[in-house]
């Protein structure tokens, strides 16, 4: 019997910053603990990496404001979860219920707050290769950087249309720079309405419409910065809409705390 291949039903986005002066607790807590006793020992989490963004990568960001984050400082640390399409539902439910039980435990972490986190659909992935590696592997490959872009379609552009016309001329010109191996493209997916967390979720990210784009490097982000920023204005040129946040992270080195005291 062939067994069906792995796919991605939707992801979890989680931007959130520690209170200042807990940042090392903050890390080896969701480290040691979190990412596994809240996401990936249960039914469906089948990948999920942490990412940081150091000052140095702030100070890279733009806008300046926006509904992501309301001041480029703000979201220290990502973590992007995948969560396999046959079992969405199930892990949702899950994910309800253990994150009342941890907190209830007292394994929750009062000193963070949220920037931005929400569940996001996959609408669709361009590669700099034919052959490239599939979005389903792109956590547990060895990307050395991140680059989030949230971007809002241009009045009276169907969000559909918005996509298509981005993918053409804009996201081949940034692949073709070499700096991006592939861009994926999200859309938000609202939390049902019985969603019930024992903590605010952060900035609501813009309207149902965005668009949310994961650019997974090979190298240092810092490096192809400047085909970010060009990529942006290509987004702008072409009428499809505008970029309300751009970020680059880097993979955090788990079982250590490096780049806790390089955050502010």
């Amino acid at each position: 019997m062939a067994e069906a291949p792995v796919k991605i039903g939707q992801m979890l986005f989680t931007m959130v910053d520690p209170t200042r002066g807990h940042e090392v607790e903050y890390n080896r807590w969701y480290e040691r603990d979190h990412i596994y006793a809240g996401c990936m020992i249960g039914p469906g989490w089948f990948a999920g990496r942490r990412w940081v963004a150091p000052k140095h990568l702030k100070d890279l960001r733009f806008p300046e404001t926006g509904p992501v984050a309301t001041k480029t400082e703000d979201g220290s640390y990502l973590a992007t979860y995948w969560v396999h399409e046959p079992q969405m539902e199930e892990a949702e439910a899950w994910a309800r219920t253990q994150v009342g039980e941890l907190y209830a435990a007292g394994r929750g972490f009062p000193e963070r707050e949220h920037v931005h986190t929400s569940q996001y659909l996959p609408d669709s992935t361009v590669s700099a290769e034919a052959d490239g590696v599939p979005l389903e592997l792109a956590l547990d490959h060895n990307y050395r950087g991140l680059v989030t872009v949230m971007i809002e379609p241009a009045d009276g552009v169907d969000r559909n249309a918005a996509i298509e016309t981005i993918n053409g001329v804009p996201v081949k010109a940034l692949l073709g720079t070499g700096a991006v191996d592939q861009v994926s493209s999200w859309r938000m997916k609202p939390w049902p309405a019985d969603h019930n967390v024992p903590m605010k979720m952060g900035n609501d990210g813009g309207t149902v419409e965005r668009i949310m784009q994961l650019c997974f490097l090979e190298g240092d982000p810092v490096e192809s910065w400047q085909h970010i920023v060009d990529y942006a204005a290509d987004v702008e040129r072409s009428g499809a809409g505008r970029v309300t946040f751009a970020s680059p992270f880097v993979p955090t080195e788990v079982g250590t705390d490096k780049y806790t005291d390089q955050l502010w």
